[in-house]
């Protein structure tokens, strides 16, 4: 038998409404959950149901059952195993009484109901198709789509509007309701998509810890204007801290976000975020104001945005852009090192292109000091604007060719201040325009088991100084005066070549692959005196691997090393065949200069003719649960070493980590025959890092780091804390003390995180600290980003609840 009754929509509305809270967090895990379903499943229904919610109206209603019967034409009860399928729908009950002239249908006995979305029990469905009016009475519900269960006393529904009354959710096990929500009344309006709960009450145990009397809240992605979760924190620094997020929907493509803040030991504060989205672009805008700071007194306060919109296939057009009110801003309103590890807010405005041989953009790029203990002197210059085109195209089988050219005029933020506070229009630093072209061709000689690339290029860079430049630089070189109009052109010649040996060999009962590749790079570049040269964003490299294969010991154009120098290099790795998983790799590299390196920049030591540092790493796995890694650079000349770097990694079960590492790197500039460099200014850094999540029950665990400058003798972050989880709650309790600002003042903080499961937390994110302390934490992290190279990120976020 074949009708047509409109199932009812209701059950949805149930899932999102007292699940929408939960609908934008992160993956929670549950794995502490029982494995049964609080509501069974129905052995009945069929394996796979068909269609979506939104096919629904469009599907027919097949009616399955034992027996059928019908009275005058009018009524027609369907008795034993009824099944009503509607696309992704199932209804089964024991009964079920259909008036085909009223519309109106009973179900009675072992109500059964599922759908994409959740699985209902309940004793009695009534309705009438006709004005679509229906009832369901005693139930008890769990979604499908994420965990989450519950019961109502009744769901009375009209059209899209329906009232659930004694309702309750949680993603609690039925046996151990460790969190549980309760609502007398929840009105949903499906239409409108918003949902109003009435005496709502937030249970831990048995315990009400938190009444709301009206409350509204969505029941699907439309967004709405209202309350967001606050932030609540303690500390030292800020004193009590209290956030309230507000959102505002303006728009299906923009909204807004206004954030009061207060402070009781610095104030009031407002921010706001607005976001736009369009068909080729997307930006967000955002800010911060502070009247009066009580600790600095002043008025404090950033603004930020970034942006992209693409304008065509190729073109692009990006803008980060941030300002800050003084340079202090970073330090008061950042919880970790990233506070005071940048001296600059760099903000940048281009268009960019890029198509199969060729990229190009014309950019411009400004920076703010972010370091109240250096002056205005020590910003890096402006580039007002900068272009710049690079081409490389293969011909044929063997060769190719492109170019590297960049136009730039480098003018200086800082200004003079004149003795009365008043700031001069003269910059601190005189500019000057720099061109910079680099033609080149290579050609690529390769087979299996090698390969040869000779590379030839041609360099020019010419400049157009400001006279007072000029002068400058002639007076540091001790000349009467330098042409504003200077220039450098020389050949570069290259020769690349390496080797790839491989052997097959057993290990602990696993096939393994052993390969051997040796390597050879040679550089020839002529000497060119560049000392009436300026230096506009020119710095040398930090010695290390990828130095090893570069044709400039520099990082820009204004200096190009001279060279005769050999690279010689060896990597070996051990690669297990079943997975391709690497057991073992270390490598091994040194450069073998045939004459001095005249070229410097002020402050650099030569480099003397003979041999190089070594540069080696390696790293092993002893087990798929161990990494222990090593970097070592050692100068044969001077007999010292200039790095060592040790990492050791362990990965506990139930997702526990130990992290361990020791950092240590030599002052480039120091030398042992000046009287006043002794002691420690020999080491640039020397840091120990420990960090831990260690898994003491399926419960327990503890978490703590260690981040200490053995430079310093001082410990510049310690955490230790205790979490604790169960199937729908966990709580996260967090000491904390770290260096807050540059005179090295310490700051102690205690963070306390309560998270229900599916609903939403109450207190600090502590989970942000300590994914950002603990490599590892989430152990996906160690699959995205290796955490080693993780550092020297910009600041994201100006204004992050510390």
């Amino acid at each position: 038998m074949r009708l047509s009754p409109r199932l009812l929509p209701l059950p949805f509305c149930i899932a999102m409404s007292l699940s929408a809270q939960a609908a934008d967090d992160p993956p929670v895990n549950y794995a502490l959950c029982p494995v049964g379903d609080a509501v069974p499943v129905f052995a009945e229904a069929p394996d796979k149901l068909l269609g979506t919610a939104a096919l629904r109206a469009t599907q027919p209603t097949d009616i399955e059952g034992d027996a059928f019967e019908g009275k005058d034409g009018e009524t027609t009860i369907v008795q034993g195993n009824v099944a009503l399928t509607r696309g992704d729908q199932f209804i089964g009950t024991d009964k079920l009484t259909y008036d085909n002239e009223k519309e109106t249908y009973v179900a009675e006995g072992n109500v059964r109901y599922q759908d994409e979305a959740m699985r209902i029990v309940a004793e009695r469905a009534e309705g009438n198709q006709g004005v679509d009016t229906h009832k369901i009475d005693t139930l008890q519900y769990q979604l499908m789509s994420r965990r989450g269960n519950g019961a109502a006393d009744r769901i009375e529904m009209k059209g899209q509007q329906g009232t659930l009354y004694g309702a309750t959710y949680s993603t609690c096990d039925p046996s151990s309701r460790e969190w549980e929500l309760r609502a007398k009344s929840i009105e949903v309006d499906s239409e409108k998509g918003f949902a109003v709960a009435r005496g709502a009450v937030l249970r831990v145990g048995k315990v009400p810890v938190l009444y709301v009397p009206w409350f509204m809240f969505p029941i699907d992605e439309r967004r709405r204007t209202g309350l967001l979760f606050p932030s609540l924190s303690n500390s030292s620094r800020n004193g009590f801290d209290y956030r309230q997020p507000i959102y505002v929907n303006l728009a299906p493509n923009y909204d807004a976000t206004l954030n009061p803040r207060i402070m009781t030991n610095r104030g009031a504060l407002l921010g706001a975020e607005f976001r736009y989205l369009n068909e080729s672009g997307a930006g967000t805008v955002a800010g911060a104001y502070m009247p009066n700071d009580d600790l600095r007194d002043r008025e404090r306060g950033h603004f930020v945005y970034n942006a992209f919109q693409n304008l065509t296939p190729q073109w692009q057009a990006r803008a980060n852009l941030i300002h800050i009110s003084d340079p202090r801003y970073f330090e008061d309103f950042n919880s970790s090192s990233a506070g005071i590890s940048f001296y600059s807010a760099s903000s940048d405005v281009g268009l960019y292109g890029r198509g199969r041989y060729w990229s190009a953009g014309l950019s411009a790029d400004h920076s703010e000091l972010a370091d109240y203990t250096l002056s205005e002197f020590f910003l890096p210059f402006d580039r007002m604007p900068r272009a710049y085109f690079n081409w490389e195209q293969p011909f044929g089988r063997w060769f190719s060719a492109g170019v590297e050219s960049e136009a730039v005029r480098f003018q200086h933020p800082g200004e003079f201040v004149n003795p009365n506070g008043t700031r001069s229009a003269v910059p601190v630093r005189p500019g000057g325009t720099r061109v910079d072209l680099k033609p080149f061709v290579s050609m690529s000689l390769e087979g299996a088991s090698w390969f040869i690339r000779p590379t030839l290029a041609y360099r020019y860079t010419g400049y157009r100084l400001d006279d007072a430049l000029a002068g400058r630089i002639a007076t540091s070189n001790g000349l009467a005066q330098v042409a504003t109009s200077q220039s450098r052109s020389l050949p570069i010649a290259s020769v690349d070549a390496g080797l790839f040996f491989d052997r097959k060999f057993n290990w602990g009962g696993d096939g393994y692959m052993q390969t051997l590749e040796p390597r050879l790079y040679y550089l020839n570049i002529p000497y060119r005196d560049q000392r009436n040269l300026p230096i506009f964003d020119t710095q040398p490299l930090t010695f290390s691997w990828g130095q090893l294969f570069r044709d400039n010991r520099y990082s820009g154009a204004d200096r190009q090393t001279d060279a005769n120098q050999l690279t010689t290099a060896l990597t070996t790795r051990f690669i297990r065949e079943s997975d391709g998983f690497e057991k073992l790799s270390a490598s091994i590299g040194q450069i073998r200069y045939f004459e001095d390196s005249r070229v410097l920049v002020p402050g650099e030591l030569p480099i003397k003719q003979g041999k190089s540092s070594w540069i080696a790493d390696a790293n092993w796995s002893p087990s798929d649960r161990w990494t222990i890694g090593a970097s070592y650079q050692w100068d044969p000349q001077a007999r010292r070493e200039d790095l060592a770097s040790v990492r050791a990694r362990y990965l506990l079960k139930d997702d526990g980590v130990v992290n361990f590492a020791y950092r240590y790197r030599r002052n480039a500039s120091f030398r042992s025959d000046l009287p006043e460099q002794t002691g420690n200014q020999s080491a640039l850094i020397e840091q120990v890092d420990f960090s831990f999540l260690y898994p003491i029950s399926s419960t327990w665990s503890v978490v703590g780091r260690y981040y200490y400058s053995i430079l310093d003798k001082k410990a510049l972050e310690t955490i230790a804390g205790v979490q604790w989880d169960s199937c729908c709650i966990a709580v996260r309790l967090v000491s904390r003390r770290y260096v807050q600002n540059r005179e090295g003042d310490i700051s102690n903080g205690l963070l306390l995180e309560i998270e229900l499961k599916g609903l939403g937390s109450a207190g600090q994110d502590t989970r942000r600290t300590l994914r950002r302390a603990i490599a590892g934490y989430y152990r996906d992290d160690l699959y995205l980003v290796p955490p080693e190279t993780a550092t020297g990120q910009t600041v994201s976020d100006p204004d992050p609840t510390p």
